[in-house]
């Protein structure tokens, strides 16, 4: 009885820890303007200046449908190609305590996105909220059956030809599999996929600056992701962008050598 007593008050203490959180997340998420409405697909940058809703700067631009990317994570697969050109990076465990990257882009063009690798079936729920063409290169059978089963708009590199997904000579199989978007909006297109779409960012908060009277300065973020995997970011204040480190290894773009962050400020030219 001692110790069924103890293992429901644990449950009890673990439902209330998930509340909290969902609690804490629909504070962050439902951040409201001064009009009183969510801001979806709009981040306000720097402090609150007055300026017009068209004025605030726009994580995306166009209907261009989203396209969402299986990215291969592995170290022999660094540094990775457009990630920098992403509005939303989804980072989720894979097997061995490896991860996988799964990107999301809108309105823009690329000649290089990769190192392109295998779906895995709970990337879905993310690609579908988004309501993006699913890019892959092989799957597991769980995310093939699912695939099938929700009839997800996907494009698998192993099934179209050599010239849509390519193997670069700089990196080893199976890191080196690549595509762009020219090529993935051809497949869609002859597939039938639609490649336009009105759907809202599920990306729906403002990050202004703010004063803060509590709390602790987000200098530097630690992810254990597993005891293989350790993700930190560290803020600089000269760009005000956070450099992101994997396993103690500064990321960056493998065509440009730029820093990778999860989300990209856009910034007028």
């Amino acid at each position: 009885m001692k110790n069924k007593g103890i293992k429901f008050l644990v449950i009890i203490l673990v439902i209330l820890v998930i509340a909290a959180g969902v609690l804490l997340a629909m504070k962050v998420i439902g951040n409201k303007n001064s009009d009183g409405q969510n801001e979806g697909g709009i981040i306000s940058l720097g402090k609150d200046t007055g300026k017009k809703k068209e004025e605030q700067i726009k994580i995306y631009n166009g209907n261009d449908r989203s396209i969402a990317v299986m990215i291969d994570n592995h170290k022999g697969a660094w540094p990775q190609a457009g990630l920098n050109q992403a509005y939303l990076v989804y980072e989720i465990i894979v097997e061995g305590g490896e991860t996988r990257l799964m990107p999301v882009f809108k309105g823009v063009s690329l000649d290089k996105i990769g190192p392109v690798r295998s779906s895995r079936h709970y990337f879905l729920d993310y690609a579908l909220e988004n309501e993006a063409i699913y890019v892959h290169y092989g799957w597991s059978p769980q995310a093939e059956s699912d695939i099938k089963t929700l009839k997800v708009n996907n494009l698998n590199g192993i099934t179209q030809s050599s010239t849509d997904f390519w193997r670069v000579k700089d990196k080893k199989a199976p890191h080196n599999a690549v595509t762009s978007t020219k090529n993935i909006l051809k497949m869609a297109e002859n597939k039938g996929y639609k490649t336009q779409s009105n759907t809202k960012s599920v990306l729906n908060y403002q990050a202004s600056e703010v004063e803060l009277t509590e709390g602790v300065e987000a200098n530097h973020i630690v992810i254990p992701y597993s005891k293989l995997h350790t993700v930190s970011y560290t803020y600089d204040q000269a760009s005000k962008k956070y450099i992101r480190y994997a396993r103690n290894v500064k990321q960056t773009d493998w065509t440009k050598n730029r820093q990778k962050k999860e989300l990209k400020n856009y910034e007028s030219k």
